[in-house]
């Protein structure tokens, strides 16, 4: 069985929760090991009135304070970060498979002076790649080319060979065999009426890709407006919002996150800290189930993500 890294993610919010409640199911899939320390856990499983089962094994991550439900705290900030190195070292250390990822918030990051606004920026930063993020489930996956950005500088990201690079490394990195692209521009440019960024970046960028992979995998660019009118497939988004807005939409509760071109395996559910309900007893566990069972098939079918969570 794959033993798998589990970063506790901000306690202020719900991961400890859903961690605790899940336990007993993803040990049939995997090996978890929490990155958390003794005192931390107690704290957190005696707020949620959840007992802690006998086999939740830990890593130590040093740190105390007090657990704040629902609040923005630099303090939990800066341990859902340590928590999250923990779980890389442990990767690197060929100690565990995989890593799975429980929410943290940025704004908490920020205030612990932390520079990254997200999981992904550290592993890209770590381990020197372009680190690919994925989000979806097994009738929709939308990998995003910018990410954590201001929406006035995505246009000038929007650059034929970076678009080439990004295209083949998420071709190498899923085998997917038709993946749409989403033009950037309402109607995807109109012929250029509404930007010219589809004619002079995305479909150049989306023929040379094809031609340098031999094969026809790249179609589009799709207009943003539509291309989800089918409820599934594979699509690259520009931005942000442009994926997510109609993902989350769809498949909230089921979605998880995935980094891809990385020589780890990281997956994380997809959805914030929702410290709203934080210590409620009501946070839903589907999609880390779901993040969790994405490792498990992967290490089944290594390289094919063709496989349904």
């Amino acid at each position: 069985m794959k033993k798998v890294a589990i970063s506790i993610g901000d306690l202020n919010g719900i991961g400890l929760e859903i961690a605790l409640k899940s336990h007993e199911k993803i040990k049939k899939y995997v090996k978890p090991i929490y990155c958390i320390n003794r005192e931390m856990l107690l704290q957190g499983a005696n707020l949620l009135k959840i007992k802690i089962p006998n086999d939740f094994e830990i890593e130590e991550v040093e740190g105390n304070f007090e657990i704040n439900p629902g609040k923005i705290d630099a303090k939990s900030g800066e341990y859902s970060f340590k928590s999250f190195k923990k779980a890389i070292k442990l990767a690197k250390e060929n100690k565990v498979d995989a890593i799975t990822t429980l929410p943290i918030h940025k704004e908490a990051w920020n205030k612990a002076g932390i520079k990254y606004k997200g999981h992904t920026e550290v592993l890209r930063d770590i381990f020197k790649k372009d680190a690919i993020m994925m989000l979806g489930c097994s009738k929709m996956y939308v990998a995003l080319f910018t990410e954590h950005i201001p929406l006035k500088e995505v246009a000038n990201k929007v650059k034929k060979e970076k678009l080439i690079k990004f295209f083949i490394d998420f071709y190498n990195s899923t085998n997917f065999k038709k993946i749409g692209v989403l033009g950037l521009n309402p109607h995807a440019g109109d012929g250029g009426v509404l930007g010219d960024e589809e004619i002079k970046e995305i479909i150049p960028a989306i023929n040379e890709a094809n031609k340098i992979l031999k094969k026809e995998i790249f179609y589009g660019p799709l207009v943003p407006d539509t291309a989800f009118n089918k409820k599934e497939g594979i699509f690259i988004a520009m931005y942000h919002d442009q994926g997510l807005a109609p993902l989350k939409a769809l498949y909230f509760d089921e979605s998880i996150n995935v980094s891809l071109n990385l020589p780890i395996l990281r997956t994380s559910v997809d959805h914030g800290t929702a410290f709203d309900i934080a210590y409620k007893g009501i946070a839903k566990n589907k999609s880390y189930i779901n993040a969790i069972k994405y490792i498990k098939n992967w290490f089944i079918s290594i390289k094919n993500f063709s496989f349904l969570i």
